[in-house]
């Protein structure tokens, strides 16, 4: 009830500032007055006003880099991760000159051609040679950042061939939690379908397909080899998730009803990137990257980079589909 009675009181005070500001202007017209003409004092007082709010502009945007610049993400713990970053450096780099330069002018042409009753802005309609640099420039600057960025796109989304050795994993999102299984010994995944989905079967796995019955499923946390690629699937049973695993610089939507991948090689382990930081709390996370629900917050997995000795024993430990 309070909330409803303090919307309908600022709405009331918009109103009466809305109607006392037609008051002013009817009294104003009454007396001859002109009151939407610029003066040209006003306008040079307008102009000085911008070119020094420049000034605070720029020196806010200045204290943020500052401010924040440090809670950056720490180096990539993924190989195509430090393309991506040279990719967000390069772009950083293109884009500040530009955004400096076209504001400096902005203020600046509006201090140095503020209104003047000597002046006589000129009636200039068209330029072939200005439409050609404005589109030009922008269009292949913009190729180059876009292919660069392509790229890198196609090293994680084209799939690892099943004869080489890798690490097959699926992720399988649902409000709100998230669940990995292992390709088993087989290389292979077992056949799953959300009509098979029922008690202990959440992730809806056909029970009769061979291939399914050495899959490993893991809640809570899972790990990956360093060094070793590893092929992720996706699947969603309920609503879109997306799966971001910012320190690998790896995202992808869960779609239900339709299978998403892509691919990464970790570089890095968690007790290295732990020294890396130097924060001993460390650690590599999936997290839910669309907001699905009142607890999408929950949506949290750790994930743990060690080397293959370490993997495969925690592995091993994994109980089977079939055991399960």
């Amino acid at each position: 009830m309070m909330t409803i009675l303090v919307i309908v009181a600022v709405l009331m005070v918009v109103a009466t500032g809305v109607q006392v500001l037609k008051v002013s202007e009817l009294v104003a017209t009454s007396k001859g007055e002109k009151i939407y003409e610029v003066t040209e004092k006003e306008g040079k007082a307008q102009g000085l006003l911008l070119l020094l709010f420049m000034f605070a502009y720029f020196g806010f945007f200045v204290w943020q880099v500052y401010k924040w610049w440090g809670l950056k993400l720490p180096v990539s713990a993924s190989e195509h991760g430090e393309g991506y970053d040279s990719l967000m450096n390069v772009t950083l780099w293109f884009i500040t000159p530009v955004f400096f330069i076209t504001h400096v002018a902005l203020f600046w042409f509006s201090y140095k051609y503020a209104f003047s009753s000597k002046r006589k802005a000129d009636y200039f309609t068209h330029s072939n040679k200005l439409e050609i640099i404005w589109t030009t420039v922008p269009s292949v600057a913009l190729a180059v950042l876009i292919l660069y960025g392509l790229s890198q796109w196609n090293t994680i989304m084209k799939p690892i061939a099943n004869e080489e050795d890798h690490v097959l994993i699926e992720l399988y999102a649902k409000q709100f939690d998230w669940t990995a299984r292992y390709a088993g010994e087989d290389g292979s995944l077992g056949r799953a379908n959300f009509k098979l989905i029922e008690g202990t079967n959440a992730l809806g796995i056909d029970t009769t397909d061979e291939k399914a019955a050495d899959d490993r499923i893991v809640k809570g946390e899972f790990h990956l080899p360093v060094g070793k690629p590893v092929q992720f699937v996706f699947r969603a049973q309920d609503v879109m998730h997306s799966a971001y695993m910012p320190h690998f610089r790896a995202q992808m939507n869960c779609v239900p009803g339709l299978k998403t991948q892509f691919n990464f090689v970790p570089k890095i382990t968690t007790k290295e990137m732990k020294e890396i930081t130097q924060n001993e709390d460390f650690q590599y996370i999936l997290l839910c990257n669309k907001i699905c629900g009142a607890a999408h917050y929950n949506m949290q997995m750790d994930i743990i980079v060690e080397s293959q000795e370490d993997y495969d024993k925690w592995l091993a430990e994994q109980k089977k589909f079939a055991q399960q």
